[in-house]
């Protein structure tokens, strides 16, 4: 039988998982066909199929941190409209998971390496701005940045 806290973390994870289909369906991610995303949406109801129902082997914390790090490795490594209001769904709906801020990594750095950092920070300047995430000397340092990383490439 699954403990209390097994029962609480799934319930959430059963609920980011809601809203990550929601959030696809809506919206897919930019670069995916319709039959990339059904691969996907059959992943995520997979993964929730195995909560609702789960193998009593396999109903422990550590099994489940498995299921978080797959429902989120995309969600914390992509960035764009999908992303950005699917983290705006977790916080409104008010369930314990956040996203990494690679932002903070990149300021520390000072600096744009490469074609992938400039993407990130282009999709997710704003968002970040309005969460609170950034504030208005962080939107700057990056704008400096990003005015660096273009100059650069030309």
């Amino acid at each position: 039988m699954a403990s209390e806290k097994y029962n609480y973390a799934a319930r959430n994870l059963i609920k980011a998982i809601d809203i990550a289909i929601e959030v696809i369906k809506a919206n897919p991610p930019k670069g995916l066909n319709q039959q990339h995303v059904k691969i996907v949406l059959e992943s995520y109801n997979g993964f929730k199929e195995s909560l609702v129902n789960p193998n009593p082997k396999f109903s422990d914390l550590g099994s489940l941190k498995y299921k978080v790090q797959d429902l989120f490795t995309y969600f914390q490594e992509a960035s764009g409209e999908t992303v950005n209001e699917f983290w705006k769904k977790i916080k409104e709906a008010g369930l314990p998971y956040e996203r990494e801020n690679r932002i903070e990594k990149l300021l520390k750095r000072g600096k744009i390496r490469n074609q992938m950092d400039f993407d990130y920070v282009i999709d997710t300047i704003v968002p970040l701005q309005q969460e609170g995430v950034l504030s208005n000397d962080d939107v700057e340092q990056l704008n400096k940045m990003i005015t660096h990383y273009e100059n650069r490439k030309k």
